[in-house]
């Protein structure tokens, strides 16, 4: 995730001196890599969980200001030059609001650079896990459940990009297979973190082990990312 969040910085065109908003800052692996780029500059980091925002002002210190905050409601005193995102928005289902409240925060001419999981992300995975949720002892937790990812196609956020005033709004997808060398582990602590959280404790290692049963071996991952370019008017 880190080194697909660094290829994303990359697309940013930066003088150095800018103030850039992480949005979706995560522990701040990602920010640190921004401020690397931004040696006259200035970085607003936020999160809307209290764990990596803790874990970010430690990782960061005072080198960037790191704020607790739902996107949704963002607000920020004065405008900035640029937005950058990494696996954030997919786990929002509002995205009008969403980039309604991007568009408020940037400078006219400023550009936002995202990405996140796109349309069939992990599809695979989740029809394993959506097989498996279905029967006992699972189902009573799990059966019927969606979760709360929005795995949107380059359509449908181009079209929400420019309903909230962007333009210049390029979206793709791009297919990132990986085959992490741990499964049992990669699949618990990343992939199906939002069902074990469902599920009692007793059932998770039973469950993750049913689901790498159902993908076979080799296990690969099937990320499927969506990529958002755009610029506010």
């Amino acid at each position: 995730m880190e080194a697909l969040g660094r290829a994303v910085l990359d697309r940013l065109s930066l003088n150095g001196d800018e103030t850039v908003l992480d949005a979706g800052c995560g522990s701040g692996r990602v920010t640190e890599a921004l401020i690397e780029r931004l040696p006259q500059g200035r970085v607003i980091a936020v999160d809307a969980s209290e764990s990596m925002v803790a874990a970010a002002r430690e990782r960061l210190g005072d080198r960037a200001d790191v704020r607790r905050m739902d996107l949704l409601e963002l607000e920020l005193d004065t405008p900035v030059d640029a937005i950058l995102s990494t696996a954030t928005f997919h786990w929002i289902a509002d995205h009008d609001r969403l980039f309604e409240r991007l568009r408020r925060a940037l400078r006219p001419g400023g550009q936002l650079v995202a990405q996140c999981g796109g349309e069939r992300n992990i599809a695979r995975v989740h029809r394993a896990a959506d097989e498996v949720g279905a029967r006992e002892p699972y189902a009573p937790y799990l059966n019927s459940w969606r979760g709360p990812w929005n795995f949107s196609s380059p359509e449908r956020a181009s079209d929400a990009l420019e309903r909230a005033g962007f333009t210049d709004v390029h979206a793709w997808l791009q297919p990132v297979p990986v085959t992490p060398p741990e499964p049992f582990e990669y699949l618990r602590t990343i992939n199906l973190g939002a069902h074990l959280d469902r599920l009692p404790p007793q059932l998770h290692e039973g469950f993750v082990r049913a689901v790498m049963a159902e993908l076979g071996e080799p296990l690969t991952i099937d990320y499927v990312r969506l990529n958002l370019d755009a610029r506010a008017t």
